[in-house]
């Protein structure tokens, strides 16, 4: 770059909006209001499940094997990315199984006491599901250990001389952990799972069939070419898809009969601005404020947070995960930078990312 101040036009680097962005794969608050047409469109069978087919075969023969033997479903381990329907997943295997769901997550658990209250309160086969079970303190895992693998639990009342130990017996379960990180589970807990599965991204003729079934769920008249063009969007997650299929439908309400063709799609993904992979006018912003301001990196998260005014660490969980997967940031040694794709997709002529000190380095997408 030389330290040349380029023109982006249609790029508007006075404000970054980072906050209910609805191409973030996580829960929003606007998820959390529209909660119960969100659990309406859940599917309650493994036959109505779409894609994640090898993880559906899997749990089809476990959960049969496992009712013929008349014992509870091993222990299992979801993981992967957030919004892929690690939740309905685990409610399915409940259904499936025809016993008794219950959920609580990581975080929610702070003393041994709650978990001590949740596994005694369990009857025979009952489903425990642990939502970001990474987030669980080590003193809560121990009280897990002996609970997975001999279905007891010991613990201390009192304190001093008058402590005593406690074994108490507990009626046969199966805990569903699901995690967005699973590097981050200590080696003893992910060890005692005896399933463990990981959910991939899903096709966009895979989103698509899930989009048209929430159409019909909700009632909205839309046809299987404007559902591709919603899915192809959707970042490869249902969760997306279905909050994009539900903003498409306020626009085709307002603005045309209520009937969502291409041409309607297109416009209210353009008003939302959410271009044809998917990327949201925060995607294009920190790109564009990566080449502007560093050549095109290599720039360190760090000092990447500090220009942008956000926390490194949702840099890294928020926005960083999809433009690594599509290949528009490449992380090296020194920073992350900007690759071609990113340069072209943007409109902006490509040059070749300067170091420090005015060398040069070669960015791969590996």
């Amino acid at each position: 770059m030389n330290g040349d101040i380029m023109d982006f036009d249609g790029i508007n680097f006075d404000e970054f909006d980072f906050e209910n962005r609805i191409v973030d794969s996580g829960v929003t608050p606007n998820d959390l209001d529209e909660k119960e047409s969100e659990n309406s469109l859940r599917p309650k069978t493994l036959s109505d499940y779409t894609g994640q087919r090898r993880a559906k075969e899997e749990l089809g023969i476990y959960i049969d094997a496992a009712k013929l033997r008349g014992e509870p479903l091993d222990h299992v381990l979801l993981y992967g990315p957030p919004g892929l329907g690690k939740t309905t997943l685990a409610g399915i295997i409940a259904a499936e199984l025809g016993v008794n769901f219950r959920i609580t997550s990581g975080p929610a658990i702070e003393k041994k006491g709650d978990l001590v209250a949740l596994l005694t309160n369990l009857e025979a086969g009952d489903v425990l599901f642990i939502d970001e079970i990474h987030r669980l303190s080590h003193q809560i895992e121990e009280i897990l250990y002996p609970a997975m693998e001999d279905y007891a639990i010991d613990f201390i009342i009192g304190k001093g001389p008058a402590a005593r130990s406690i074994h108490l017996a507990l009626r046969p379960f199966t805990l569903i952990g699901a995690t967005t990180r699973a590097g981050q589970m200590t080696t003893p807990l992910r060890d005692r799972f005896g399933v463990v599965l990981r959910l991939e991204l899903y096709t966009p003729d895979e989103l698509a069939s899930i989009i048209m079934r929430s159409a019909g769920i909700l009632g909205i008249e839309i046809d299987s070419e404007s559902a591709y063009e919603i899915a192809s969007r959707s970042r490869g997650t249902p969760r997306i898809a279905n909050r994009l299929l539900k903003r498409v439908r306020d626009y085709a309400q307002v603005k045309c009969s209520g009937h969502i063709d291409r041409a309607v799609a297109c416009d209210a993904l353009a008003m939302l601005e959410i271009d044809e992979l998917g990327l949201d006018n925060t995607d294009r912003r920190m790109l564009a404020s990566m080449i502007r301001f560093y050549g095109g990196g290599p720039v360190g998260l760090e000092t990447l947070a500090a220009t942008i005014g956000e926390e490194a660490v949702t840099i890294e969980d928020v926005y960083e995960p999809y433009l690594l997967q599509i290949g528009y940031i490449a992380r090296t040694p020194r920073g992350r930078v900007v690759t071609r794709m990113a340069y072209e997709h943007l409109g902006i002529p490509y040059t070749q990312p300067d170091e420090p000190s005015g060398g040069q380095i070669k960015i791969t997408n590996d």
